[in-house]
């Protein structure tokens, strides 16, 4: 299975990188690449912790990568606006598994709309809630490659993320619950987040 991100921001910011660096641990350097990078992108660009992992990444779109060469019929799109759910069997069907960079923002962007219009991708649902990226791609994984249901899958949606005794932030995804039963985070996302939460405490004191 490869795992496709159609990266529409510009440049990266901590939480891609985090998210991404998460991805690659996961699923592997070989089976994550990310397309549609600006035309100018060097690999000067790319953040060397990204570099490090071994990121593969192309200025083309997703339906361009290995030469062009790819059926169509083999690439699913994970789209919320969907009418069918990502199953199991769908492993049988698709190759490769494309995230239009819509999951995660919030509030959602319709972005994968691009996609959808341009090349008349076969879409797939995971739910009706919003994930991190990392989220859905984990999620993906574990429906077509583990073969575990969606609905036997345990989410956590809009959890409370604490920090210390006193600090908490919500986030408005949805999120796999880990073995200790706390939502699955990238490594460090934690402390982006106490530090993003402190920023914008000091931002209201300055004003």
């Amino acid at each position: 299975m490869k795992y496709v991100i159609e990266h529409m921001e510009e440049g990266f910011s901590e939480w891609v990188i985090l998210e991404y660096s998460q991805i690659i641990r996961e699923v592997g350097k070989e089976n994550l690449i990310l397309t549609s990078l600006p035309p100018s992108t060097t690999e000067k660009d790319i953040p060397s912790r990204l570099s490090d992992l071994g990121l593969q990444w192309t200025t083309k779109e997703c339906v361009d990568i290995d030469g062009g060469n790819i059926e169509k019929s083999k690439i699913c799109l994970l789209d919320p606006a969907a009418e069918v759910d990502l199953v199991p069997e769908d492993n049988n069907s698709f190759d490769y598994f494309v995230f239009g960079g819509i999951l995660g923002s919030h509030p959602r962007i319709d972005r994968t709309g691009i996609l959808r219009r341009k090349y008349g991708l076969a879409g797939r649902r995971l739910g009706s809630l919003q994930m991190t990226t990392d989220t859905a791609i984990r999620t993906t994984q574990k429906i077509v490659k583990d073969q575990v249901k969606f609905e036997n899958i345990e989410f956590l949606d809009y959890p409370e993320i604490r920090y210390n005794k006193y600090e908490a932030t919500e986030m408005p995804f949805r999120y796999i619950v880990g073995e200790d039963g706390t939502p699955i985070l990238p490594e460090g996302m934690l402390e982006l987040i106490k530090h993003d939460a402190e920023q914008s405490i000091d931002d209201l004191l300055i004003e």
